[in-house]
């Protein structure tokens, strides 16, 4: 994977198009001229957060002693069942939470930027090739970046596209990470068969 495609999927595993309504909901309660600036803080600590994973997730999962073909395949199920979510998204499972005044860190920036799925996916990427941190650091600033321009213009993509046409971008962004899960199966399935082939010649 190269650092174009990791910076892509990081943005479908963000999926700041299917965040702006969460955002504007838990906005309403700030006064409008600190709407921009509890945006901007709350994207730099989902950076700071992001590239932090990025970094020291590797050492918890080689303390568990985790295998390489274990890391692929569990990436697949995890960008599976979220690709799902974005494709068949259910009002119970919504992570919209009711806040009062003005929020800090939860659940703006964890976990709607930075969530559990985008901390995972920095986490397999550097565990796979942690030579290659300086690629996968690039790919999360620019998935960052992108999702981040279009959080702080929320409402005029809001606007722009409607409520049917976010919903509709997020259900082919939800196709596109499904593609990208089969794959990663795919590919924990085969290099399992290869080393149990490796193990009985």
């Amino acid at each position: 994977m190269d650092t174009f495609s990791a910076a892509l999927l990081l943005f479908l595993v963000m999926d700041p198009l299917g965040n702006i309504p969460l955002f504007m909901t838990t906005l309403k309660k700030v006064e409008e001229k600190r709407q921009r600036l509890v945006v901007i803080r709350e994207l730099l600590i989902a950076l700071a957060v992001l590239v932090g994973f990025l970094f020291l997730g590797q050492y918890l999962l080689r303390l568990l002693q985790l295998s390489e073909t274990a890391l692929t395949t569990a990436g697949g199920i995890i960008l599976m069942i979220i690709a799902l979510k974005m494709i068949f998204p259910r009002r119970d499972t919504s992570l919209e939470e009711d806040v009062e005044g003005e929020p800090f860190i939860v659940p703006l920036a964890i976990p709607y930027v930075a969530g559990p799925s985008a901390m995972a996916t920095a986490l397999l990427l550097m565990s796979r090739e942690p030579g290659r941190w300086p690629e996968w650091l690039l790919a999360v600033l620019i998935a960052w970046f992108a999702s981040a321009v279009i959080i702080y213009f929320s409402g005029y993509f809001a606007r722009f596209l409607g409520e049917k046409g976010l919903v509709a971008v997020e259900r082919l962004m939800g196709m596109l990470l499904i593609t990208v899960a089969v794959q990663m199966l795919l590919n924990g399935i085969g290099e399992f068969i290869a080393t149990m082939k490796t193990l009985t010649d």
